[in-house]
C-alpha cells in the first residue's frame, strides 16, 4: 500500500509540474514575466542600461493592458513601439549570419532587425490579449529591396485579408497596399503555412523559431 501510494504522489507530482511548466510556457516572452535573475544576466551581457530598457518594457505592457483598446488600436501601438528600435543588422549587432532575438534580448540590446521587431511585436500582442490565431510571423520577399524580409501578419477571421506590421513602413496596411511584399512562408506558435502548399506542420521545424523558443524557456528559469 505504501508504495502504492509512493506511485500516485510522484505521478500527482510529475503532473503538478508539467501543468506548472505548461503554464510557465504561455507566458514565454511576455514583459511581465521579466526577472530579476533576467534583468541581472542582460545587465551583465548588454551593459547596465539594459535594466532600464527591461524595466520600461515592463511597465509599458502593464500600461498597455491597462487601458481600452480595441485589436485595431492595439496594432498601431504595439507597431509603433517596437519600429522605435534602433535597427541593426545581424552581423553588426550578433556577430552571426542570422539571428532571431527573444523579445527581451532586443530591447536590453536596444537593437535589431525586421525579424527581431516581428518577434517582439507578436510577443506584445499575445501577452495584449490577441488571440495567437490570428497572429503570423511571415516571411517574405521585398520586392523593392530585392531581398528576404520578415514582418507581423494580423487576420481578424481565417479568411480574411491580413493587416501587415512592418519596419519599412510605418502605416499597419491590409496586405493588398503591400504589393512590394510576397509572401513565402507563415506561422505562428501552432502551425506552418506555406504560401503554395498550405499548411505544412510544426513551426519547431524552423531551427531559428527553435532556437528562439530554447532561448525563452532559457530566460524563464533566470
Amino acid at each position: 500500500m505504501t508504495s502504492r501510494l509512493s506511485s500516485v504522489f510522484c505521478a500527482a507530482a510529475l503532473l503538478a509540474a508539467a501543468l506548472s511548466w505548461a503554464q510557465l510556457r504561455a507566458g514565454l516572452g511576455f514583459a511581465g514575466s521579466i526577472t530579476e535573475g533576467l534583468s541581472r544576466s542582460y545587465s551583465a551581457r548588454f551593459g547596465a542600461e539594459a535594466r532600464d530598457r527591461l524595466e520600461r518594457w515592463k511597465q509599458h505592457a502593464n500600461e498597455q493592458k491597462a487601458q481600452s483598446a480595441t485589436e485595431q488600436q492595439l496594432l498601431v501601438r504595439v507597431n509603433d513601439t517596437i519600429n522605435r528600435v534602433r535597427f541593426v543588422d545581424d552581423a553588426a549587432h550578433w556577430g552571426a549570419a542570422d539571428y532571431w532575438a527573444t523579445p527581451a534580448e532586443t530591447v536590453a540590446s536596444n537593437g535589431g532587425d525586421c525579424e527581431d521587431y516581428s518577434i517582439a511585436k507578436y510577443f506584445l500582442l499575445k501577452e495584449l490579449g490577441v488571440p495567437v490565431s490570428r497572429l503570423r510571423l511571415t516571411y517574405v520577399n521585398a520586392v523593392k529591396l530585392g531581398q528576404a524580409h520578415m514582418v507581423l501578419a494580423y487576420y481578424p477571421r481565417p479568411d480574411a485579408e491580413p493587416l501587415v506590421l512592418d519596419n519599412l513602413d510605418p502605416a499597419v496596411r491590409p496586405a493588398s497596399q503591400r504589393s512590394d511584399l510576397v509572401p513565402v512562408y507563415s506561422f505562428n506558435d501552432e502551425e506552418v503555412w506555406v504560401e503554395a502548399r498550405g499548411r505544412a506542420g510544426s513551426p519547431r521545424q524552423i531551427r531559428n523559431w527553435s532556437a528562439v523558443v530554447d532561448r525563452l524557456e532559457q530566460e524563464a528559469r533566470l
